[in-house]
């Protein structure tokens, strides 16, 4: 059931007035049951896996939990008589048992996440080592919907109660619909328990300014989805679908075609997903922070996806630079190769470790890998090249000048556009090909020849596009300026602020782009 589908309007709309007629202690149990029905709806075997996922880190943080509470039973009985060191072994005892069992909760779901995902993957390698004549079959595999957010997003959450930062939930069904909140299935946020739950379990009142700036959001998402991501799908289609016709100056185009698509396509699914759970009340984190005007890759980072970033961060980088064998090799690299190198091997390890996992998480292909190593690798270099910047602003005074400020601007969005077209070709040798034939088969013709009226789109796709584009640009810079575009609209007059509304809407239906039967495309991280 697509967001973008009839029958997930008409879903959505039945969740709605639901969720406002009920009691207001039945809000958040009639969202679990809307949860599971929008997941029944996609396959009734993918309950199954999130069923497992749910009911595994139930036990396993309750587990946890107990395990605190003897411990601290038994400090308290028995306080006198320990000693410094007794304490401390009991203590790391009951640390260990802790740690087995999130172990055990670890290898279980993320052991259907790489089985699910990745076995078809592992087969078709160990089969290329025989030249493509291997021993093995693929397997007809399912592979649930939202299986990556939903892992990631309870496994967050069971580290946290490891560590102690989060209290283990012990109302199952609540912990459930914290696993498969059914806006965020599709495409994320991956939440964090701590950050969702207080408004997700909360009891809410009907308010108009509430579910107008959800409804808002909705439609904001599907302009830059409808509008301009699936009206510009077909020219990205046909440009890396053909690419002995199409090489040169034709890759320049998809690659910035693309760029614009994915992220029309990625945030305008995010918009959707935010507000829809606006319009209940809920507070979902935000995922983007215009990463367009980042001005290099380390901080487009920081503003692209940054739920998933901040998860591999917390949970793969810092445990991997701290633990004790990274330590004792950071040690003996300090010792034996010079302080310069010795402190920075956690850190490239680490993010090596970060990326690699980054590739992986977006599929399971080598384009992918290749693809998050190519991001460690421009970032390691951009910052060894630091002291080498520094120098050259020193000298030419040009940092934060508005030409310089541009210049950064651009040359991260092609960068980044670049690197992404493994994304497009999933091929790491045609992708490298492709990306090299801008450089060696350039020719202006492309332009000038009329050839990109024959990509799929028409001079009336190109205007929409364009218009729309610069639309997209304009709240965006509004948004640098004056924080909450919303906010800002919803202080005119109730005519102004609806107005737009009703002018968006208008605006989708007139120049959405559908397919047949209004099955408009998938959205592009439904994949991850």
């Amino acid at each position: 059931m697509l967001f973008t589908s009839y029958e997930f309007i008409a879903f959505l709309v039945l969740v709605l007035v639901s969720y406002y007629v009920v009691p207001k202690k039945f809000q958040w149990p009639l969202l679990l049951v809307f949860s599971y029905v929008f997941y029944f709806i996609a396959d009734p075997m993918y309950l199954l896996f999130i069923l497992v996922t749910t009911i595994s880190t139930y036990f396993v943080s309750i587990k946890m939990e107990a395990i605190n509470g003897e411990m601290s039973a038994y400090l308290a009985e028995h306080k006198a008589e320990l000693t410094k060191d007794d304490k401390k072994a009991y203590k790391a005892k009951m640390k260990a048992r802790k740690w087995n069992w999130l172990l055990l909760c670890l290898f279980l779901n993320i052991g259907i996440l790489s089985v699910t995902k990745y076995t078809n993957f592992v087969i078709t390698n160990i089969n290329n080592l025989f030249a493509g004549e291997g021993p093995l079959q693929l397997v007809d595999m399912i592979v649930p919907m939202g299986i990556s957010f939903y892992t990631f997003q309870t496994m967050g959450y069971i580290i946290d109660v490891y560590r102690g930062k989060q209290e283990a939930q012990r109302n199952p069904f609540k912990l459930a619909l914290f696993v498969s909140f059914f806006p965020q299935l599709v495409q994320g946020p991956i939440s964090r328990y701590g950050d969702l739950a207080p408004t997700l379990f909360a009891e809410h009142k009907f308010d108009g300014k509430t579910v107008s700036f959800g409804l808002s959001r909705i439609l904001w998402g599907y302009f830059k989805k409808m509008v301009i991501a699936d009206r510009m799908l077909p020219a990205v289609t046909e440009l890396v679908q053909n690419p002995n016709e199409y090489s040169g100056a034709f890759v320049f185009v998809a690659m910035l075609f693309y760029a614009f698509e994915l992220y029309c396509d990625f945030t305008g699914g995010i918009d959707i997903t935010i507000g829809i759970a606006e319009t209940m009340g809920i507070k979902l984190a935000e995922n983007f922070n215009l990463p367009y005007f980042s001005k290099n890759i380390k901080e487009y980072w920081n503003r692209w996806h940054i739920t998933m970033g901040t998860w591999f961060t917390d949970y793969i980088f810092y445990p991997i630079s701290v633990c004790g064998p990274m330590l004792k090799l950071s040690k003996w690299s300090r010792a034996h190769l010079g302080e310069v190198i010795g402190k920075r091997v956690p850190v490239y390890l680490s993010s090596f470790a970060v990326w690699l996992t980054t590739g992986i998480w977006h599929g399971a292909a080598w384009n992918f890998i290749v693809w998050g190593l190519m991001n460690f690798v421009v970032i390691m270099i951009s910052q060894e090249l630091e002291p080498l910047y520094a120098k050259f602003h020193n000298k030419f005074k040009v940092k934060g000048t508005l030409p310089y400020n541009v210049f950064e601007v651009i040359r991260t969005i092609l960068l980044m556009s670049a690197i992404r077209m493994f994304d497009c070709y999933r091929d790491v040798p045609l992708t490298f090909k492709m990306v090299g034939s801008m450089f060696t088969e350039w020719d202006f013709s492309a332009f000038t020849s009329g050839a990109l009226m024959d990509i799929g789109l028409s001079g009336a796709d190109y205007l929409v596009l364009v218009v729309g584009l610069i639309i997209v640009l304009g709240v965006s810079l509004a948004k640098l300026r004056v924080g909450s575009v919303r906010e800002v609209l919803s202080q005119k007059p109730a005519v102004v602020w609806y107005g737009m509304m009703a002018i968006m809407f208008l605006v989708i239906i007139v120049f959405g782009a559908y397919g047949v039967g209004y099955d408009s495309s998938q959205f592009i991280y439904n994949q991850f």
